[in-house]
């Protein structure tokens, strides 16, 4: 984990003085270790006012994961491993949300395939007519 920024994509680099980042006590089991230690981290970072961000690339992180990105992580007895797994996820989540479907290009069966398909329903429907009963022979 970088200790200067965050990179969610090639070409995307969020400082971590744009990020604000808050221990508590975690809960859970841990005993008295739990009780007095601040080893769950939350770590938030407000969308709205990056600079590391252009105009577009904030409409679309908004859009799909609202105005503040928060990640916490208390799986960790430490501090400092909660802390960098905070950071990783956050940096999944924004380049998750920074990603940019590509384009679906219309494409046409090939003639192997219709002709498979072709085959396959008479194949079907010979199965079919051989189940019917025989024709009454008058």
């Amino acid at each position: 984990m970088p200790e200067d920024a965050l990179h969610p994509t090639r070409s995307v680099r969020i400082p971590l003085d744009e990020l604000v980042v808050r221990a508590s006590r975690s809960s859970g089991p841990g005993g008295q270790h739990a009780n007095v230690t601040a080893s769950r981290i939350e770590v938030s970072f407000d969308v709205a006012a990056s600079e590391a961000l252009s105009e577009e690339q904030k409409r679309r992180v908004i859009g799909r994961c609202g105005p503040v990105v928060r990640a916490v992580a208390q799986d960790a007895r430490s501090q400092a491993r909660n802390r960098e797994l905070a950071l990783a996820r956050l940096e999944e989540r924004l380049a998750r949300a920074l990603h940019v479907a590509r384009p679906r290009r219309a494409t046409k069966p090939t003639k192997a395939s219709k002709t498979r398909r072709l085959e396959a329903k008479s194949q079907r429907g010979s199965v079919k007519r051989a189940r019917r009963r025989p024709a009454a022979e008058d």
